[in-house]
């Protein structure tokens, strides 16, 4: 339905409660229809402060990864829940942690070329005052917008880089 709009790439989402599995699946069925996917994994607040961010973000790209064949139709958004639409924003410091990680993550478990070719961009309530630091971070590849995309001051975050 979505292609016949002349949609060419979907966000997957995990942020409605769905499960790993679920999100498995849904990213399988958009690359087996030729459509790109935007694939989003993080962690809840609870999962932060308990220290297990990457055991969270790993099993999630995992799930995802085990259903790419094409990696020039996926990018991962590091999306973490407790930040998406609450105006909390991760530090640059923490979200270039992530990034990081999972491009070694990507490294070790499918190959140095997609660890290196595959973008992966940062979606957790960026704002004018945060982007331009979380675009100075080597790994941050671009950002997912949300809520904020419908709003004027959308434009300040455009122009920030200018």
């Amino acid at each position: 339905m979505v292609k016949d709009l002349g949609v060419m790439w979907v966000v997957s989402r995990h942020v409605f409660g769905e499960s790993d599995e679920l999100i498995g699946q849904k990213v399988a069925h958009a690359l087996a229809e030729r459509l790109g996917v935007i694939a989003c994994i993080g962690e809840k607040l609870d999962e932060r402060e308990a220290g297990i961010i990457e055991k969270v973000v790993f099993e999630q790209t995992k799930v995802i990864t085990d259903n790419v064949k094409d990696w020039s139709k996926v990018i991962l958004a590091y999306d973490p829940v407790w930040a998406t639409g609450t105006g909390k924003t991760a530090t640059p410091q923490q979200v270039q942690e992530v990034h990081k990680k999972l491009r070694g993550w990507l490294k070790s478990n499918i190959s140095d070329a997609v660890a290196q070719s595959t973008g992966i961009i940062y979606g957790g309530s960026v704002t004018r005052a945060t982007c331009k630091e979380l675009a100075s971070q080597p790994d941050v590849g671009a950002f997912l917008m949300g809520g904020v995309s419908l709003k004027p001051k959308f434009v300040d975050i455009i122009n920030a880089e200018q």
